[in-house]
């Protein structure tokens, strides 16, 4: 008898952890599923995330640097009519400067995906459909509306990195 409460115990414990996963990494849960394929394998890589992130001194932007990079990033939206490569350009830098500023590391892009999964689950899709537009465009292989695309991706994640106003997922780009 103590070793079905056991059991029991044992797969209660663990359905809960898989739900508390779904709730905070969201869509991530799912692509961590599709990629390691196993969902065992998924929430491991899934927690070592978030005792990441938990060791970084991840902290808020001031008041007064929310300000001057929503000033930055609306120069460089305006600069995306007349310059939309340069604007693409000058969006990935102020992300990265951004996650910097809160203490993400800057490093490797799979890192920094990895990292910003935890805090920001429903945007970090977002951030590697703007970073894969980037490379197609340094190849030659993306066009304006490609680039279009990529500065609304870009914008979801720097909205949600400087906590102007919550976000929902937007679709990547094809």
């Amino acid at each position: 008898m103590a070793v079905l409460v056991g059991v029991g115990v044992y797969f209660a414990l663990r359905q809960r952890r898989s739900e508390g996963l779904r709730r905070r990494f969201g869509p991530e849960y799912d692509r961590a599923v599709d990629e390691t394929g196993n969902r065992e394998k998924a929430e491991t890589v899934l927690e070592q995330r978030r005792r990441r992130i938990e060791r970084l001194n991840i902290r808020p932007l001031t008041r007064r640097d929310s300000a001057r990079y929503s000033d930055e990033w609306h120069a460089i939206q305006t600069r995306f009519v007349d310059d939309p490569a340069g604007a693409i350009t000058e969006a990935d830098r102020l992300v990265g400067e951004v996650m910097s500023a809160r203490g993400y590391p800057v490093t490797d892009f799979n890192q920094r995906t990895a990292d910003i999964s935890v805090d920001h689950p429903r945007v970090v899709e977002n951030y590697r459909a703007a970073h894969a537009i980037a490379q197609r465009h340094a190849q030659g292989q993306a066009n304006t509306e490609d680039l279009r695309q990529a500065m609304i991706h870009y914008r979801a994640l720097f909205m949600d990195l400087i906590g102007d106003s919550p976000t929902t997922h937007m679709p990547h780009a094809a």
